[in-house]
């Protein structure tokens, strides 16, 4: 019996960075020109705590000079894996159509547990909002967004600053406010830890699972009270921000985003939801990212006009 998750946590992480170098370079391929890369900025004092920026370059053919509207998109990985470089190429597509796209780094699980990742996207936020002239930014105009454990982490940021009394429960300060979180979207993410008991088959079953403990630092993380606060369906209000949904119909955490989709839509929230009930062949889990196939485009413009009336 394992006593500790670090061994599945390393042997996820390891196939989760072979997977994303193949990915970067499929992403880089789809990457435009006309836009300035800075990479590696320092947020925060950790040496995880760097994020990349992305915006257009001076003269390049966008709508005005900015200040841009700002997405912060978190990266994916199961909490224990994934890095901002594996998506730079998607990021620069978008910020070709005229937005200041950042991309923070966080530290991973199991050295570094929940809510970590939260109080440093809190911190990215802070820093970029700081850094609104230099970097072009509008802070009155901001989306968040991610895929997989980052997308949990970008609703879950939403959350904390858009429902009252729950950053006190969490323990994190926001460092937006309602206001000036336009949107969000989510891309094949986790949201409902009562959705991690009923995954069917053995290897995903250990995926989540290994992820789960490592995160929370619990070998029994569904029953533990404090980890509960994960769970984003519980945390609507009338202020949640709109948001634009997707997941893949073989996606291993496609019941997660159909349950927050039903959640927001019961609790009169805007959603939209791009869904693929009976594609063929099926799409797994980051479909989206696949920008060669027509379902992956049909997400990216969906995504970029979601963008523009959000933040017009």
């Amino acid at each position: 019996m394992l006593v500790t998750p670090r061994l599945a946590a390393f042997l996820i992480r390891e196939t989760f960075r072979r997977s994303g170098l193949q990915m970067a370079a499929s992403l880089m391929r789809h990457a435009p020109a006309g836009v300035e890369v800075h990479r590696d900025l320092r947020y925060g004092p950790g040496p995880d705590m760097l994020l990349d920026l992305f915006r257009p370059a001076d003269g390049a053919d966008t709508a005005g000079s900015g200040p841009y509207p700002l997405l912060v998109w978190v990266h994916g990985g199961g909490f224990v894996g994934g890095s901002k470089e594996e998506i730079a190429g998607y990021l620069q597509m978008i910020a070709a159509h005229g937005y200041t796209v950042a991309a923070p780094q966080y530290s991973l699980a199991p050295r570094h547990r929940y809510p970590m990742p939260l109080r440093q996207v809190m911190q990215a936020l802070e820093f970029l909002q700081a850094q609104r002239a230099a970097f072009r930014l509008d802070p009155e105009r901001i989306v968040l967004a991610g895929n997989s454990a980052g997308a949990h982490i970008a609703a879950q940021v939403s959350a904390l600053a858009t429902t009252p009394g729950y950053a006190g429960l969490v323990g994190i300060r926001p460092t937006v406010t309602a206001g000036q979180v336009r949107g969000l979207v989510l891309a094949c993410g986790a949201f409902d830890l009562a959705l991690t008991q009923g995954v069917s088959g053995v290897a995903e079953a250990i995926l989540v699972r290994a992820a789960g403990w490592s995160y929370s630092g619990r070998r029994n993380f569904a029953r533990d009270g404090t980890f509960a606060s994960l769970s984003v369906p519980d945390y609507l209000t009338p202020a949640f921000p709109p948001t634009l949904l997707t997941t893949g119909n073989a996606d291993l955490l496609r019941a997660h985003t159909e349950r927050l989709y039903e959640a927001m839509r019961a609790a009169g929230l805007e959603a939209e939801a791009v869904f693929w009930p009976d594609y063929v062949p099926a799409l797994d889990h980051e479909y989206q990212f696949d920008l060669d196939t027509e379902p992956a485009q049909v997400f990216r413009d969906r995504l970029l006009g979601f963008l523009a009336a959000r933040t017009a």
